[in-house]
């Protein structure tokens, strides 16, 4: 019997909402499952950068860090509303890395690939640069280079969304529960997290995308691998992840400028001091061994004094516990490639495929990544994929991807200030920080949520700081939230905005208007 689905994708990460976008896009009929909301693990969790990975060239990783440089601006022309161009200031510090390697790195990170329209490395001094008068330092050297900072949890979701549009079925909330191999095809049995109904899908590739639960998911299998030295039991027994915990802060902002930090530590660790939604400044990140469920993953007081710690050794104005406004921690399933220390693991991604022959339902499985590379990584998955099974009517070709707009972000990157000053006069009733937030969270798809609005009345109920009824009503209906968390997190960040007794009052409006 045909399958109900040509790929099953297990997994609502960046990873696997990237290749169900690619997948749907060439053609094929896809069905991606997530255990519980789009973007609650790892992906939301992360420092919210597309970069290079400037720190792996001392691991010799060049051609990961190639690979992410030249997706940095792939992914910037894709997604302007969501990925932004920043400057950030590296200092130099005296009895660390020695300013030649800084600058040697710095200029291979300038020409190893892919940079057209951000600017290069320039070299600072920080006793007249504005860079320099919010920190301690007493060196007057830095080097200031180019990066960009992404909205993570949105680039997920608009990921999702466009897979949508092309035709996947993308279920949130929905756990798979129990897959077997019949013959050629996967029989799939899956659970809805809220209402506990169980169906039963049938797929001809099964593509494990689960991120730190990937190992988890391989004990689940039913792989029919019959003796111990198949290929199916070696990748089971592998140990094919490394859970590494990262973990960040939010305090208000310790300096007016905007740009970014990047300071070395005296345990050659590095951390990022960046500035976030106006108001705050996002430091991070931690590097330690994980063990247990990732869904458990919780900040500890050890990181929290330790990101405290070397952000006060460098800025004047001194944080603490109490100065923290949000804080989050997250599992990166990175690909156990056994290096000695966590920041050591490579961050480079590993595809494996198991099967046994043409008769047997193939499984891809994802180890590793990081969400700069998602796309290539997706694009490395759709190869695969046609080597695997026949693609009969490609809606597109290989690369589409890359020069396709993700949703909202059908303008060129250099109009956005113009295209968001031209939303703000559209709704010149809204306040303008309400106006520029809808924007850069939606772009042009902002005005879809607003439509014919002629007036604040016109929004409906206001749940606080911006947000309205419409809106609400737009992320549910289209964006698959269900809760207030899925809302305030991440489809939006006002959650550091909304006071606990505000958050309860939109639970208790979806509950009563949606559920």
């Amino acid at each position: 019997m045909p399958a109900d689905y040509d790929i099953f994708i297990i997994g609502g990460g960046i990873n696997g909402c990237g290749i169900a976008r690619d997948a749907a896009g060439r053609g094929y009929s896809v069905y991606l499952c997530e255990q519980d909301d789009l973007a609650s693990g790892t992906s939301s969790r992360s420092t919210k950068l597309i970069h290079g990975g400037l720190r792996y060239l001392e691991y010799f990783e060049f051609r990961l860090v190639r690979e992410a440089l030249t997706e940095r601006e792939i992914l910037w022309n894709i997604a302007p509303h969501i990925i932004h161009p920043m400057r950030f200031i590296l200092p130099f510090q005296k009895g660390l890395r020695p300013a030649w390697l800084l600058r040697l790195g710095l200029f291979i990170y300038d020409h190893l690939g892919g940079r057209k329209k951000l600017p290069a490395t320039s070299t600072l001094n920080l006793h007249t640069n504005i860079a320099g008068q919010c920190l301690r330092s007493t060196s007057n050297k830095a080097f200031e280079y180019s990066d960009c900072t992404v909205d993570d949890a949105r680039l997920v979701i608009l990921n999702a969304l466009d897979a949508k549009e092309h035709g996947a079925s993308i279920h949130p909330q929905t756990r798979c529960i129990k897959a077997s191999r019949m013959g050629e095809n996967w029989s799939i049995q899956v659970q809805n997290q809220l209402s506990k109904k169980q169906s039963n899908i049938t797929a001809r590739v099964l593509i494990n995308a689960a991120g730190p639960w990937a190992d988890s998911i391989l004990d689940m299998l039913d792989t029919d691998e019959g003796n111990e030295g198949n290929q199916a039991h070696r990748i089971k027994k592998a140990h094919n992840i490394r859970l590494v915990q990262g973990s960040h802060i939010v305090v208000p902002k310790l300096f007016e400028h905007n740009k970014s930090y990047l300071f070395q530590n005296n345990d050659k660790r590095i951390f990022f001091a960046i500035p976030y939604k106006d108001n705050y400044t996002l430091i991070g990140t931690t590097d330690y061994d994980f063990s247990g469920n990732p869904g458990d993953c919780e900040i500890t007081d050890t990181e929290i004094d330790y990101l405290c710690k070397a952000a006060n050794k460098h800025f004047k104005k001194n944080i603490h516990k109490d100065n923290i406004v949000w804080s989050y921690a997250g599992v990166r399933s990175l690909y156990n490639d056994h290096a000695s220390k966590a920041q050591e693991a490579t961050r480079d991604y590993v595809l494996r495929v198991d099967q046994q022959s043409p008769e047997h339902a193939p499984l891809i499985n994802i180890f590793g990544g990081k969400i700069t590379t998602y796309r290539h990584l997706a694009t490395s998955v759709l190869k695969k994929i046609e080597n695997l099974i026949s693609n009969k009517n490609p809606l597109q070709g290989e690369g589409w991807t890359a020069s396709n707009p993700l949703p909202g972000g059908d303008f060129p990157i250099q109009s956005y200030n113009k295209k968001c000053r031209e939303f703000c006069q559209t709704f010149d009733f809204l306040p303008e920080k309400t106006a520029q937030r809808l924007f850069k969270c939606y772009g042009t798809r902002a005005y879809k949520i607003l439509h014919h609005a002629k007036n604040l009345d016109d929004l409906g109920q206001s749940f606080s700081h911006g947000l309205c009824q419409k809106e609400v009503e737009y992320l549910i209906q289209n964006e698959w939230a269900y809760s207030a968390d899925d809302i305030l997190w991440r489809r939006t960040k006002l959650g550091l905005e909304f006071k606990q007794f505000e958050a309860d009052k939109l639970s208790a409006w979806i509950k009563n208007h949606h559920q």
